[in-house]
């Protein structure tokens, strides 16, 4: 029998593929599952944390400080109510804008703090106390703050 052993080359021709290959040099955001930029994710979430009176919305930009994501979107709830109120539009706004849902969510029995992530991008939805305490904006400081135009 000939030899059946195929190179990579042989393996791959002719299959459509994605590959992202993580480097210590990231100049880039990635894409999601679903081939959505990141930074649209981030927007998006933004956008819906904002329209559902979401206060001091922030995407702080992690693409050249972390290996975790590229994006941290800060938004500040009047009170816990208010908290859970943006994470469910968030939610829904990014599941319609993105074809995107969160892996999890984290903090929904207390809601002064709550977590959403989307891989590439983790949203923070704050108590004003809460995020006074945690100060992520000044943990990351280093991170240049997204351009917004909330509308």
């Amino acid at each position: 029998m000939a030899d059946e052993t195929m190179t990579d080359e042989q393996i791959l021709e002719g299959v459509e593929h994605k590959s992202f290959v993580a480097t210590s040099d990231r100049t880039a955001a990635s894409l999601s599952a679903s081939g959505v930029a990141a930074e649209d994710v981030a927007r998006a979430a933004a956008q819906a944390a904002y329209d559902k009176k979401g206060e001091d919305v922030q995407v702080l930009d992690l693409t050249e400080l972390s290996d975790v994501c590229d994006y941290f979107v800060l938004a500040t709830g009047t009170n816990n109510r208010q908290v859970d109120s943006i994470v469910d539009e968030i939610e829904e706004k990014v599941a319609a804008a993105c074809g995107e849902h969160p892996f999890s969510i984290e903090g929904r029995e207390q809601k002064t703090w709550m977590l959403m992530d989307y891989g590439s991008v983790v949203v923070h939805v704050f108590t004003p106390e809460a995020r006074d305490f945690y100060r992520l904006e000044k943990l990351w400081g280093d991170a240049p703050q997204l351009p917004l135009d909330l509308l």
